[in-house]
């Protein structure tokens, strides 16, 4: 029977994309079934004092985080291609170049939409809030399971869910399967919460 993961994501952290891609290595090598389900880092961060160039990333992650929200509810087995599309664009081509402002990932996500074969009127739902109540409540599913002292990524592994793995590479292969198989078994023992050390290094995506 396939392991169920949910993993929750905001586009535009790159830890979250380490995860993710470690995960989509998992499934070559595991019998896992992914639910990807939006969450976001600009809901986290409001009302928080947070410095003023980080408060205006915030306002661009609002655009994907709502059309994310619309497709999670309207086409949720789109989700995950969707994610990699955008995420690609954003972690790999370093795209948009500037994100302080509304509407920033505009053009991203209209050639994600188009990519993954999904209406173009999804990205019509970006900088409206016709979609926030359904983000909110998406992103409150993930603080529901493990508080909202966390960022993202968030993943649950059968009926227990962590913040992280915090990776800064992404494993392959069978290496990629051990890392799973250790993560699975300790969130097995309801008493295991978190392993930290300092990071020494950002994400690599190369």
């Amino acid at each position: 029977m396939a392991e169920k993961v949910t993993f929750w994501f905001d586009t535009s952290c790159p830890f979250a994309w380490a995860t993710s891609r470690w995960i989509k290595e998992v499934e070559k090598v595991r019998d896992i079934e992914v639910a990807w389900t939006p969450m976001s880092l600009a809901i986290l961060n409001d009302g928080r004092d947070i410095p003023a160039d980080y408060a205006d990333m915030m306002k661009a992650n609002w655009g994907p985080a709502r059309v994310f929200a619309a497709v999670a509810t309207k086409e949720p087995e789109k989700v995950g291609d969707l994610y990699t599309a955008i995420g690609t664009r954003v972690h790999h081509e370093g795209r948009p170049e500037v994100r302080n402002d509304y509407g920033a990932y505009n053009e991203v996500i209209a050639e994600a939409l188009a990519e993954v074969g999904l209406d173009a009127s999804y990205a019509e739902v970006a900088d409206t809030e016709e979609w926030d109540d359904a983000l909110r409540a998406f992103h409150q599913s993930a603080m529901d399971e493990v508080g909202d002292d966390v960022g993202t990524p968030v993943i649950k592994l059968g009926d227990t869910a962590f913040f992280g793995p915090v990776i800064t590479r992404i494993p392959t292969g069978e290496e990629a399967g051990e890392i799973f198989d250790a993560s699975v078994r300790l969130a097995a023992f309801p008493y295991f919460f978190e392993l930290k050390r300092s990071r020494t290094e950002s994400p690599q995506f190369d």
